[in-house]
């Protein structure tokens, strides 16, 4: 029989306490082993028009090793290559770096923006190729003055909020990531008692949402606050402090309604293209774009009196700010049931819905039943596509009303030839209406197309 000495065995044992703690965990491992990418970037990949008092800023898909991030794995050179010199920063908490331009950069200029493989996260995993993109800076100086808030949710003197909200602050122009936090976004309640929350800033979009650690109060007055430590890339301040209140409802509920701002002025409103093909009608609501300046189809296609065509103008570009704080108010929103999938023979109750995968209607209709409360809100949160095949529906129920559904889509959404479909969607890319689709309510693109073929589409 074969014998075992007290080292062979004490051996075997440690490497099962090893496996057990590390070699079961495949999340874990695959987090350890996966490369970092880079998962948005400022100014935009071929943007035009960047202002030349700019910096650059990347956002990493995983937390970084600092000591990888500096002036040679993140480089800016403009023509013929000549590199330009600056101070390249990291910030930890947004997992966003940024190069600061020593001087402001030429106007009417292509520059060519570099992270290269030797940026690595804090498990020493490396970019798996150098990640390199470029912009153009405008004719003119700009972003003259201090930075400003544009947009918040829920807007200020909103009443009946929920008390699972968050707090959203859109800003003029990009931010120093490292002035945006809990002490500079407060939220507080009465007699200033302070709420415990955390600060999350969206680099790319300019938004800072603060999400209290619990729910808040019922029938309670808060007041949000940005203070003067708020600095932008170029270390300018606000002003002064920027302020909003709102009260929450007097009973307990699951879901507001969403504040659309400007953006609820809009039954169309994309970012870069509005196509139509046949003989779409607009009603109720404005057609917008920006800032994108092309839109084609009209006529045929056209819009019923007294909406109008905004294009490249203050307000479509005011539109498109308050859609990105609608957006990402909605998106934050904590809580929720899960969603399926597939929403085909289902009926929803009044609520927040959640799922991080695709959504699809594709065998049939689905349910939006208010139980007799005409003022119930539905918010669907879909983290990736949202689709209905032809001839499905989205069918309203027990006094459910299209203006109260809410649809936050992370990807693209696409409506099935003569399907109907109910609420506001906000996509983060594109929205396609098939041939003969019917929205009652809004298609609102963030940040590309919107495509029309022979559509009713009615305000809600």
């Amino acid at each position: 029989m074969r014998r075992y000495n007290h080292f062979t065995t004490g051996f075997a044992a440690i490497l099962m306490i090893i496996c057990a703690t590390g070699c079961s965990d495949p999340g874990t491992s695959n987090k350890q082993t996966t490369p970092p990418t880079v998962v948005s970037a400022a100014p935009p990949s071929a943007a035009a028009g960047a202002c030349p008092n700019t910096m650059v800023t990347v956002t990493f898909s995983k937390a970084m090793n600092p000591a990888t991030i500096n002036s040679t794995t993140i480089t800016l050179s403009g023509p013929a290559l000549a590199p330009v010199a600056g101070v390249v920063s990291y910030d930890v908490n947004s997992k966003t770096a940024t190069f600061s331009p020593s001087a402001s950069l030429a106007l009417n200029t292509l520059y060519t923006a570099t992270v290269t493989t030797g940026a690595e996260d804090t498990f020493g995993n490396a970019l798996a190729t150098n990640f390199v993109w470029t912009f153009t800076t405008g004719n003119t100086s700009c972003l003259a003055g201090p930075p400003t808030v544009v947009s918040v949710a829920p807007p200020n003197g909103t009443v009946g909020v929920c008390p699972n909200t968050v707090a959203v602050a859109t800003f003029s122009e990009a931010m120093n990531p490292s002035t945006i936090s809990t002490t500079t976004f407060t939220l507080a309640g009465p007699a200033a008692a302070s709420v415990t929350g955390q600060v999350v800033y969206d680099a790319p979009d300019y938004v800072a949402t603060f999400t209290p650690a619990s729910n808040l109060a019922l029938n309670t007055t808060y007041t949000a606050t940005i203070t003067t430590g708020a600095q932008d890339l170029m270390g300018t301040a606000l002003a002064v402090n920027a302020t909003w209140s709102f009260t929450t409802a007097t009973a307990a509920c699951q879901t507001s309604q969403v504040a659309l701002g400007s953006a609820a002025t809009f039954d169309v409103l994309a970012a870069t293209t509005v196509t139509n093909t046949g003989p779409t009608v607009i009603t109720g609501g404005n057609l917008g774009l920006s800032p994108g300046s092309a839109v084609t189809g009209f006529p045929p296609g056209m819009l019923t009196l007294p909406a109008v065509m905004q294009v490249t103008d203050p307000a479509a570009a005011q539109g498109q700010l308050d859609l990105t704080t609608a957006y990402i108010y909605t998106a934050g929103l904590p809580g929720g049931m899960s969603l399926p999938g597939e929403m085909s023979g289902l009926t929803f109750a009044p609520g927040l819905y959640k799922t991080s995968s695709a959504v699809k209607l594709s065998a049939g209709n689905v349910t939006l039943d208010a139980q007799g409360n005409v003022n119930a809100v539905f918010i669907f949160q879909v983290g990736s596509t949202l689709t209905t095949i032809g001839s499905t529906q989205v069918v309203l129920a027990g006094g459910a009303q299209a203006k109260n559904v809410f649809w936050q889509v992370s990807s693209s959404a696409t409506l099935g030839t003569n399907s109907i479909f109910q609420g506001t969607i906000m996509a983060l890319q594109s929205i396609t209406l098939d041939t003969g689709a019917t929205l009652n309510g809004r298609a609102l693109a963030r940040n590309a197309e919107v495509a029309l073929d022979s559509n009713p589409i009615t305000a809600p």
